[in-house]
């Protein structure tokens, strides 16, 4: 049996397991800290972030992290979808397109006006999805970072 369902506080260990895996797919490295933080600010939502999971036979096979921020241009609020990641042994069974349908319902759920996502320009395969399910706004990102 598979659901997508809020992430939960029993979730950590295998959310954790997930994780770790989407930032080793791009090369990144977080501090324990800033990983149980990111956890306890989806978890605990008051913060913005929310979280859900596909779950199939108690396993955590994919999981997907947004944001709902104001916007200038728009009364509603903008979702940002942050991370979507599926474990690979689950990939190409329609979990990452079922993930990003969830967002968008709850996004209209709560009147955002947009859900909006970033990729990296060598991620084909999830460029070859995003096609499908959204259109590409054309925009390029510029950032400064600064310590975590």
């Amino acid at each position: 049996m598979s659901s997508i369902r809020k992430i939960e506080k029993q979730d950590y260990s295998q959310w954790l397991k997930l994780w770790n895996l989407y930032l080793e797919f791009y090369g990144h490295e977080l501090s324990e800290e800033v990983k149980l933080a990111t956890f306890q600010r989806i978890v605990y939502a008051n913060s913005g972030m929310r979280a859900f999971v596909y779950e199939k036979d108690g396993e955590i096979a994919g999981i997907v992290h947004f944001i709902y921020h104001a916007s200038t241009w728009s009364l509603g609020n903008y979702c940002y979808l942050q991370d979507l990641y599926v474990l690979e042994s689950h990939r190409n069974s329609g979990i990452a397109t079922q993930l990003i349908e969830a967002v968008y319902r709850d996004a209209e759920e709560h009147n955002a006006s947009r859900v909006y996502w970033l990729t990296h320009e060598s991620n084909k395969t999830a460029i070859k999805l995003y096609e499908k399910v959204a259109d590409n706004a054309g925009f390029l990102q510029f950032r400064k970072n600064f310590k975590q």
